[in-house]
């Protein structure tokens, strides 16, 4: 295995621990929130948060994508790209400060005003943070935080919701604390203090950081469009309890999320300084391949016990939004496929190649929400969102090109992708041996894409192998 190999592979196993263990505890928390939160709080919650994930770009200028990269970048000072960022995230924060009155009037949680403000600033500079640690190397530092930070959650809801009956209060409360820890954390850890000075600060750097962030504010904000914007929409035609129940049902794709982010997060680095390399399309079109079969088995696997998951990890009064998630873990794949074909741009510094494509599907999704959720309900929401990212996509295939040639296995993608539809068409026929005839489908999915499951595991055992005997 080449070192391009081994590095992927390493920085996916610690990405892969971080991720893991923090989605395991975010979804330990599902009874909690489902029995304890009522379907109008859990729905009013899942706005203040993707409204957040809404103004972080705005206000932060997306500057935390810009010391990703150029934190990498060795021409650059570290330090100064840093100071840089953390600067500019604060100025923001007291733009988004001075816009209270607004926001007291436009956002549907008024009463909540001050936990949304600090959840803003206390994950604003987090983010440039992690960032920051990140492309510094400390991925193992990276990957602790999201685990501490999902403890803390779990202990912080624990006490208010089910010790002190504390309610959405509560909630954010646990999630602000969880902000601040990890703050603390990187602090401490992360020699940050030692980086931080406000001569570092130089105007140079922060026009060209500024140059490659600012085409990301609108990529980034047609990216929420298409996750987020259905809650709003949603919760304007079938009611804000609809969007609760819209809100869980994304849960569950969460699961094939984490095996999306343990691999990007590891794949933009490599990404990023492969982006010179001769034989990278060879690499790309490998490392497509095996991502494509990671996430097609997972989504199949979580369609083949969806209702079994949903029985067991949620109130009744929930139950009924397994129906918006198969098309959900669509949306996710496509999604994933989408954002591998992004990091070439990001690669490449033509961000405004990514903003392009990402507001093709945008316009797609809003105008889909708008044309399917009065007429299906939500459900139309899922599909708008599938149909969307699918759409950015296979423009990116198109458009990449120029950038690396990288080979679709369509003999390999076809034949999963129509035995994922197979499996959706029978959990909706809600027939008593449903996981009898699911088997068989699965079964299929393992045979298709057996050459790459083979690949997998011959290459994690040459590995294990090879660090086994140079500590013999």
């Amino acid at each position: 295995m080449t070192n391009r190999y081994k590095k992927l592979a390493l920085n996916s196993i610690i990405f892969a621990i971080g991720n893991l263990g923090s989605k395991v505890i975010a979804l330990a928390l599902i009874p909690l929130y489902t029995f304890y939160l009522s379907k109008q709080a859990y729905g009013t919650v899942d706005l203040m948060t993707t409204t957040i994930s809404l103004l972080l770009p705005i206000f932060a200028m997306s500057i935390y994508d810009a010391v990703l990269r150029f934190v990498m970048d060795k021409s650059y000072d570290k330090s100064t790209v840093l100071n840089n960022g953390l600067a500019l995230t604060l100025i923001g924060a007291f733009v988004a400060l001075a816009l209270f009155p607004l926001f007291m009037k436009i956002f549907p949680f008024a009463n909540y005003m001050i936990y949304f403000y600090l959840l803003l600033l206390t994950k604003s500079i987090n983010t440039v943070l992690l960032q920051y640690i990140r492309a510094d190397g400390k991925v193992k530092l990276f990957a602790s935080v999201g685990i501490i930070s999902a403890l803390v959650i779990l202990v912080g809801n624990t006490v208010s919701l089910v010790v002190l009956n504390l309610g959405l209060p509560g909630y954010l409360v646990s999630l602000i604390i969880a902000e601040v820890v990890s703050l603390l954390i990187m602090i401490t850890l992360g020699n940050i203090i030692k980086q931080i000075s406000i001569f570092k600060i130089k105007m140079i750097v922060l026009k060209e950081m500024l140059v490659y962030s600012i085409p990301l504010i609108p990529n980034t904000l047609m990216w929420w469009v298409m996750g987020v914007s259905d809650r709003y929409i949603i919760t304007y035609f079938v009611g804000i309890s609809a969007n609760g129940l819209y809100a869980l049902a994304n849960k569950i794709p969460n699961i094939l999320s984490v095996v999306n982010s343990i691999f990007f997060q590891a794949w933009q680095m490599s990404a990023i300084e492969e982006a010179d390399s001769k034989s990278k399309s060879e690499f790309y079109s490998k490392i497509f391949s095996i991502l494509a079969t990671a996430m097609f088995i997972c989504a199949s696997i979580i369609l083949l016990f969806l209702k079994l998951i949903m029985h067991l990890v949620v109130a009744h009064e929930y139950f009924e939004s397994w129906e918006y998630v198969p098309f959900l873990l669509l949306a996710v794949i496509f999604s994933s496929f989408s954002g591998f074909l992004g990091t070439n741009y990001i690669a490449a510094k033509n961000t405004v190649g990514v903003f392009r494509t990402s507001i093709i599907g945008a316009v797609i999704n809003v105008s889909l929400n708008f044309a399917l959720i009065p007429i299906i309900g939500v459900n139309g929401a899922s599909i708008s969102t599938m149909i969307s990212f699918l759409a950015i996509w296979l423009i990116r295939i198109y458009e990449t090109k120029k950038f690396v040639q990288i080979k679709i296995n369509t003999k390999q993608l076809i034949p999963n992708l129509l035995l994922i539809f197979l499996q959706i068409i029978i959990i909706y026929m809600n027939i008593p041996i449903e996981f009898l005839i699911q088997l068989p489908v699965f079964i299929a999915m393992l045979l298709v894409n057996k050459r790459e499951i083979k690949l997998l595991f011959s290459r994690a055992f040459t590995s294990i192998k090879r660090k086994m005997q140079r500590n013999s």
